[in-house]
């Protein structure tokens, strides 16, 4: 529309910024102390509590960006981790981080605040369709955590729902309804993609 503003820059509330803290952290039920959800719609709440992010994506991103300072939470996750990616956490993982025990609730769906945070057009896109946008968890066990600790799998009840296999399936659930209803009837899966998928 002739006239219309660059909607890259028309100012906006977000709690995407973050940056690595030292000390330990107060984890609760619905985020890290300190942490603002600007959106509570479609970030946070008990199943989105954090973001894990997994730190092996990084240097694909600083290549193909040509950003080679792109530091870790430059996606908005909370965690950046070691050895863990979408092909290797599964739905309903638990972890303990420091005091903390985490659940693994759904894969994160990039929204435009990927795109806004670095002005680049079409970025939201190209981390949904490169499989690599993170996962949200929700706390099981408040606790203090702090930057270095590992996250120690626990318990894996679901080893056949990766999350590049939840994240499939919810984009294709048109298409494969089976694959969806499979999908639904997971317990630790998040109310919001369940609702989804009962519409699909």
């Amino acid at each position: 529309m002739p006239g219309a503003a660059d909607p890259l820059e028309r100012p906006w509330r977000t709690g995407y910024y973050k940056s690595p803290v030292a000390g330990p952290v107060w984890l609760g039920l619905t985020n890290l102390r300190g942490d603002g959800q600007a959106d509570r719609k479609n970030h946070g709440g008990r199943d989105k509590a954090v973001l894990g992010y997994a730190a092996s994506h990084y240097p694909d991103w600083r290549a193909e960006l040509e950003m080679p300072e792109l530091a870790y939470g430059a996606f908005g996750e909370n965690f950046t981790i070691t050895f863990l990616d979408e092909g290797n956490v599964c739905l309903g993982d638990v972890y303990a981080l420091g005091a903390a025990r985490l659940e693994v609730s759904q894969p994160r769906q990039p929204c435009q605040n990927i795109t806004r945070r670095w002005r680049r057009p079409g970025l939201m896109e190209r981390v949904r369709d490169s499989g690599r946008h993170g996962w949200y968890l929700r706390v099981l066990v408040e606790g203090e955590v702090e930057a270095g600790q590992p996250f120690e799998l626990l318990e894996r009840p679901c080893p056949e729902w990766s999350i590049a296999r939840v994240f499939k399936a919810m984009r294709r659930r048109s298409q494969d309804r089976q694959e969806a209803a499979r999908l639904a009837r997971v317990a630790a899966l998040s109310e919001s993609w369940r609702q989804t998928l009962g519409k699909s």
